[in-house]
């Protein structure tokens, strides 16, 4: 690598325990804030379009976000490799920040959905600089514990943010969902600047390189491609020209960084992530995971309000009862691979979770609310057993120069598998929607519907099977990572000592 190489393989793991306390309450404060707004805004739709108008195009205040977290993740990994973990983590926590302050003070949807992408370019700092930190800082034995925390701290924010912000949204303001960012904020950038420090990098001659031409076309590129897959079938048809013109772009733009990064001397994303053989499969595999986690993250709360019947505050904690089991038994993981390797315990928990999704198609009509709630219970439990030791394996088999890129490579691949499930998926449950009720059937016109009262029986039946055919999808997502690991990955990680 040219430019500078750190002075030791460990970025801070000179760092003494008080600090590094500091620090780890600095990533988990930041973590939480990545998490806690890409779902904080969701409860507060109606207050925000009654404020700014905009109801056509308020998805983008999800779709960008999501966009700018996606493209950017790769170019901040190749970044910290770079320049360090502190300025990037550090620039991304200001620009999420200032983001946050920009939405507060929106004048109209267009500046809200603007400001939301600029708030998503900085939340790609936050999740993917948070984790490779984290490694930096604590060594392989100690790593489960630090990544569990953060798993933690992701799902408890995340299945939080709504409730959060229909409390903000109903006794305050909707402005405050991202004022509130801003001590939050404040207090984590200053523990980050007063107690992270990087060891001095010796020089290796010459000043680093960025591409910056290979990280302009990963933003364009991810960019046309996600939006395609985004807003076909919800803004318009999958064969209109807008969904052609961005998939031809997308395609385009993908031979257009072939070419750029074979040439350039230090890539955003180098071969080497996709020659290895480690690193491949588990960007294949939590690709994978992204895919089926659209399944319980998305259609589970319409089957429990709709075909349970459940109150939402009920229909939630039927949701987010995975977020009791995953970060447990991703602490415990440890014990698993240590015995067994970090492949064949990720291969225990993707066939347990393969089994769980299978299950639910195969629940009683219309059941009862403790038979989803203990189907996701068992998955938390199998997909903490199968993301974490990839992850920590991933970090384990690189050396600190490369950690941030591979770190970041795997996120991306499971942020991109998200993204082509939620498109999927959705089109598989219109789809059986439109057959079961007679070519009527618009998933969120039917949870529209719902609001009003009672379902009636044809459309519990409907989103019955709907949501049954999704759950076999994300099974077969399972599937798809269970053969990847075993006819893909090595039987035994490559780990570097630290």
């Amino acid at each position: 690598m040219g430019g500078a190489r750190p002075a030791t393989r460990e970025a801070t793991r000179h760092t003494g325990s008080g600090r590094r306390r500091a620090v780890t309450a600095a990533l988990m404060l930041a973590m939480g804030l990545a998490a806690l707004d890409a779902t904080i805004v969701s409860i507060a739709v109606p207050q925000i379009v009654a404020d700014l108008g905009g109801f056509s195009v308020f998805s983008w205040l999800f779709s960008g976000y999501l966009l700018a977290v996606t493209v950017t993740l790769p170019v901040y990994g190749k970044l910290s490799d770079t320049f360090g973990r502190k300025p990037v983590l550090v620039a991304g926590a200001a620009l999420f920040l200032l983001g946050s302050l920009l939405c507060a003070l929106a004048w109209n949807m267009a500046a809200l959905i603007a400001f939301r992408i600029v708030q998503g370019l900085g939340g790609g700092a936050l999740q993917g600089t948070v984790q490779t930190l984290a490694a930096d800082l604590y060594p392989l034995a100690e790593r489960p514990r630090i990544q569990a925390r953060l798993s933690t701290v992701w799902a408890v924010s995340a299945v939080a943010g709504p409730g959060v912000g229909g409390v903000l949204a109903t006794y305050a303001d909707w402005r405050w969902i991202f004022l509130i960012n801003l001590p939050l904020g404040a207090v984590a950038l200053w523990l980050l600047v007063r107690h992270l420090h990087e060891p001095p990098r010796e020089s290796t001659g010459g000043r680093p390189r960025t591409d910056w031409a290979g990280a302009l076309t990963i933003l364009a590129c991810g960019g046309a491609l996600l939006m395609a897959l985004v807003q076909g079938g919800v803004a318009w048809s999958w064969f209109s020209w807008p969904s052609l013109c961005l998939l031809g772009t997308g395609v385009a733009l993908i031979g257009v960084l072939v070419l750029i990064e074979r040439r350039a001397a230090e890539p955003i994303i180098p071969g080497w992530v996709w020659r290895r053989r480690t690193i491949a499969a588990v960007n294949l595999a939590l690709g994978a995971l992204g895919l089926l986690m659209v399944a319980p993250t998305v259609f589970l709360a319409t089957y429990a309000q709709s075909v349970l019947g459940l109150a939402p505050v009920a229909a939630g904690f039927v949701v987010s009862v995975w977020t009791l089991t995953w970060p447990l038994s991703a602490a415990l993981s440890q014990h698993v691979y240590r015995r067994i390797g970090f492949r064949d315990t990720a291969i225990l928990g993707i066939t347990g979770a393969a089994l769980v999704l299978f299950s639910f198609a195969f629940l009683p009509y219309p059941g009862e609310a403790w038979q989803p709630t203990l189907l996701m219970l068992l998955l938390g439990a199998a997909l903490g057993l199968f993301q974490l030791p990839l992850i920590i394996g991933v970090q384990s088999s690189v050396e600190w120069e490369e950690r941030g890129t591979a770190t970041a490579s795997i996120l991306f691949c499971r942020q991109t598998g998200q993204t082509l499930g939620a498109a999927a998926f959705g089109a598989v449950a219109n789809g059986v929607l439109a057959s079961r009720l007679g070519g009527s059937g618009d998933l969120d016109a039917v949870t529209h519907d719902l609001g009003s009262g009672p379902a009636s029986e044809p459309v519990r039946r409907a989103v019955a099977d709907a949501v049954h055919a999704v759950y076999l999808g994300a099974g077969g997502a399972a599937v798809v990572a269970l053969l990847v690991l075993v006819l893909v990955a090595p039987r035994r990680f490559p780990v570097l000592k630290g």
